[in-house]
């Protein structure tokens, strides 16, 4: 006992060691920093943008003192999208930035519709006439899709490049559940939701694999038609380039004409000093993305009308739940912008695959209330799907991008017999004593009953039917209108334009610049962003358990054993019924 008890004295000890050192260091960051905020670009200098290894977000941490790698318990490096689209504007409008350099290669997130709307800042960058050089060791799909705008790109000679399409992969937990004995019990409307299917298929039905084969064929032709017209190949050739995957070898990509050439990073270095006009031995000056937005000027800091940007990110779930839209939280946020008077309007910015329908009506109400008052804009990111479409249904204006993924108007409940998995496999049973013949209602260690079936299954219809009302009521169409492209159906951005589940294609920037001009405010306003961010110590502190938790997890389980059970703990989170895009969808 004294050794186990010497042994945890010494691991607490650590922790506490590694933490007081932590933040010795980020006080010694603070104290740098602070010296150093005046940051001046002298002519000739490029700006770096370096996404490889990187995770790209909706939001840019706002904490100056936030370093995205530090010690054992560091999370993924990760990017905003508004702090890149930020320093690519400053960039184009400082005369001593003559280009931008750029490394996509190997991204570790970043979906179709994000890199889209980064790509058309860098397109709308190359209007100013400077010059867009991209490198990379790996190009991942992804990863090329954001590199083809570039005017040159590179690869190098020992690298590699994917460029074969686009896949979905859906985990199925059939056969584990009869192994274990576990019986789910499946309520769902509409044939094409197939967030259920995980637990009753062994493989996609019909329904799914047709939704699923249109809009990836739908995203990868969007692509496609982008890349032709940047690298001037024509989209037949092109299409047929990816799918027969002729990228096999990396000269393969350069007699295909999707890169310029077969360099080593040195060898960019010399043509990026050629197009800077200095000396071959002179240093390449560069400035970061965080850098250069430090000499960003916010306009219209002073301006008393404002837009309020509410960034709802992750799936729907009841109360105040931190990495999740937490109902309780979205709908203060809506409340609070709707009663302020200097908020003229508010973008609700969606990248959800949904949730709890009873969370998403919580956040509707708000989005209905907030409409009677002043303008509501929703803007769909990567996903605005189910759950996700549900809270946009009453927005003005619905705005998404080409390539986003939405609609999935269905709904279903899930429920699980544990009476097999007790008795058989662990040798336990139970016995209940109730006051009424539902009193045990939907007991899990017994079968559910035909009564008790009979009246979720109603339960989930009366939630479809409220549903379609809502979209209804927010898009000004009937309920039998809504029914047609209903029925848990995924659309992409372009399909959803088209049959009406949303009335623009575009980014973030349009739906602000929809939501000043309707307020009447569009030459003097300026865009908040809600939810406020924690602190760099307020996070560190609030994750620093999980991120021990999940790293020893990963250890004990190993890599796919910890994916199966991170998919197994968001079933757990499964409440009540719930409006969500299938289960595990993995596009790559």
């Amino acid at each position: 006992m004294r050794f186990l008890s010497n042994v945890l004295a010494t691991i607490v000890g650590l922790l506490l060691f590694t933490v007081i050192a932590f933040f010795i260091f980020i006080g010694f960051i603070g104290i740098m920093a602070s010296s150093e905020d005046k940051v001046n670009i002298k002519d000739h200098t490029l700006l770096h943008i370096n996404l490889e290894n990187k995770l790209l977000v909706e939001r840019a941490l706002e904490d100056p003192f936030a370093v995205p790698s530090i010690g054992p318990f560091s999370s993924v490096p990760s990017v905003g999208l508004n702090e890149l689209k930020t320093a690519i504007r400053t960039a184009k409008d400082n005369d001593n930035i003559k280009g931008i350099y750029l490394q996509t290669g190997v991204m570790l997130g970043g979906g179709p519709a994000l890199l889209l709307e980064l790509r058309n800042e860098l397109e709308a960058f190359k209007e100013s006439g400077k010059f867009i050089v991209s490198y990379g060791e790996i190009f991942t799909e992804g990863g090329y899709f954001l590199s083809s705008v570039a005017d040159e790109i590179y690869l190098n000679p020992m690298g590699a490049m994917e460029f074969n399409g686009l896949s979905s992969t859906s985990i199925f937990f059939t056969n584990m559940f009869k192994k274990l004995e576990i019986e789910p019990v499946i309520f769902r409307v509409g044939e094409f939701k197939s967030a259920v299917e995980p637990f009753m298929l062994e493989k996609m039905s019909e329904e799914n694999r047709l939704q699923t084969a249109v809009f990836l064929n739908d995203l990868n032709d969007f692509a496609l038609q982008k890349i032709s017209e940047n690298r001037n190949i024509e989209y037949s050739r092109l299409k047929e380039i990816n799918d027969q995957m002729l990228v096999r070898k990396n000269q393969d990509a350069l007699d295909l004409k999707l890169i310029d050439g077969l360099w080593y990073n040195d060898q960019v270095g010399n043509l990026l000093r050629d197009k800077l006009g200095i000396g071959e031995d002179d240093d390449i000056r560069t400035v970061n993305v965080t850098n250069i937005n430090k000499t960003t000027e916010t306009t219209n800091r002073s301006s008393r009308n404002r837009i309020a940007v509410i960034v709802a990110e992750g799936e729907i779930v009841s109360g105040d739940s931190e990495g999740s839209i937490g109902s309780r939280k979205f709908a203060n946020e809506l409340r609070k912008a709707r009663k302020d008077m200097d908020i003229k309007a508010i973008v609700l910015r969606v990248n959800s695959p949904g949730g709890s329908i009873l969370a998403s009506d919580v956040i509707w109400r708000e989005m209905a209330e907030a409409k009677k008052e002043k303008p509501v804009i929703a803007s769909m990111s990567e996903l605005a799907a189910s759950g996700g479409y549900y809270i946009s249904a009453p927005a003005d204006t619905i705005v998404a991008q080409p390539n986003t993924i939405t609609g999935s108007i269905g709904i279903f409940g899930l429920w699980f017999n544990m009476e097999g998995l007790l008795n058989n496999k662990l040798g336990i049973t139970t016995d209940e004593v109730g006051t009424g013949e539902f009193s045990d209602f939907m007991n899990p260690t017994r079968p559910i009953s035909p009564a008790e079936k009979q009246i979720v299954q109603n339960q989930v219809e009366d939630g479809y039917e409220t549903f379609l009302q809502r979209v209804a009521d927010g898009r000004n169409m009937t309920k039998e209108q809504v029914m047609e492209i209903a029925s848990g159906r995924v659309w992409s951005g372009l399909q959803a334009k088209e049959n009406g589940l949303v009335d623009v294609l575009g980014g973030l920037d349009d739906a602000v610049r929809i939501a000043a001009e309707k307020a009447g405010v569009a030459d003097d306003f300026r865009v908040l962003y809600f939810p406020e961010q924690k602190t760099f110590i307020e996070r560190f502190l609030s994750e620093f358990s999980r991120d021990v938790q999940n790293r020893y997890m990963k250890f004990k389980l190993g890599g796919e054993q910890f994916y199966l059970y991170q998919q197994l703990e968001r079933i757990k989170s499964y409440d009540g019924i719930m409006v969500r895009l299938p289960f595990d969808i993995e596009i790559k």
